[in-house]
């Protein structure tokens, strides 16, 4: 394993916030998923490695609220859109003019809104998710809260189970997390996605995973994008080295 460095930065609201990085050469962005980190999506199965031997810098943030970045308890810190909010700032503090931009599940949906609010990559990789992704927000955020809200009662078989367990075994700040969640809302247009997606994008998903819909659809709609099927869910697909040499096939050949 090629050796990851860990940074710190702090945002305009005084949260100090982590990135892992990893490589040299054109830089590339990449957001983990709900309750995940950096360490868990991009490093643990060797994805971040294998971008960074084709001549990568791979940029990994942790999101607030997640790994090692700040897990304020004030609502003040979580206002709408402030993952966007933090990523265009570590944007600015790194001094990128030109990066690739991409996310698994709650980082694709980052990575969607911060498209549409003007952040203008290279080329995008929106990884677990599909064309659902901004109408199932509230559905889907409001399931986590039920499964904070058991976290001490759910017996195997009850739905949020696996949630549960994910995020005890990612020691998940749970006051943290419920006020992330509400940081999001459903968009019923698709237009913003639609016309804010002119770049090279990589549409990558589990062939077993339709947690926010259908990933072929949401390829079909973009007018530059390709769709690459991976195996497995939602949660094993990040998992497979299938998953980082697509990406690292993409940025490559883009």
């Amino acid at each position: 394993m090629t050796d990851v460095s860990t940074h710190y930065w702090t945002t305009s609201d005084g949260i100090q916030l982590a990135w892992r990085e990893v490589g040299e050469g054109r830089p590339v962005i990449l957001l983990h998923g709900l309750f995940s980190d950096a360490q868990m999506n991009w490093i643990k199965f060797g994805h971040a490695e294998r971008i960074a031997a084709e001549g990568f810098r791979v940029i990994m943030p942790d999101h607030r609220a997640h790994g090692l970045s700040g897990k304020p308890h004030e609502h003040v810190h979580y206002p709408q859109l402030v993952l966007v909010r933090d990523l265009v700032e570590l944007i600015e503090h790194l001094d990128l003019a030109e990066f690739d931009l991409g996310g698994f599940s709650l980082g694709a949906r980052t990575v969607i809104e911060a498209v549409i609010g003007g952040v203008r990559p290279r080329r995008a990789i929106l990884s677990g998710t599909g064309l659902d992704v901004l109408t199932n927000w509230d559905r889907r955020s409001n399931f986590y809260v039920e499964a904070i809200d058991r976290f001490e009662t759910a017996v195997r078989g009850d739905p949020h189970w696996f949630a549960v367990q994910f995020m005890k075994t990612m020691k998940v700040d749970r006051d943290a997390a419920r006020l992330l969640l509400g940081t999001m809302r459903d968009r019923e247009d698709k237009h913003g996605l639609i016309d804010a997606f002119s770049m090279r994008t990589l549409v990558l998903c589990g062939s077993e995973d339709q947690d926010n819909g259908s990933a072929p659809e949401l390829a079909s709609i973009l007018s530059d994008a390709e769709y690459v099927e991976v195996p497995g869910t939602h949660m094993s697909s990040v998992t497979k080295p299938e998953f980082g040499e697509a990406i690292a096939s993409f940025l490559v050949a883009a």
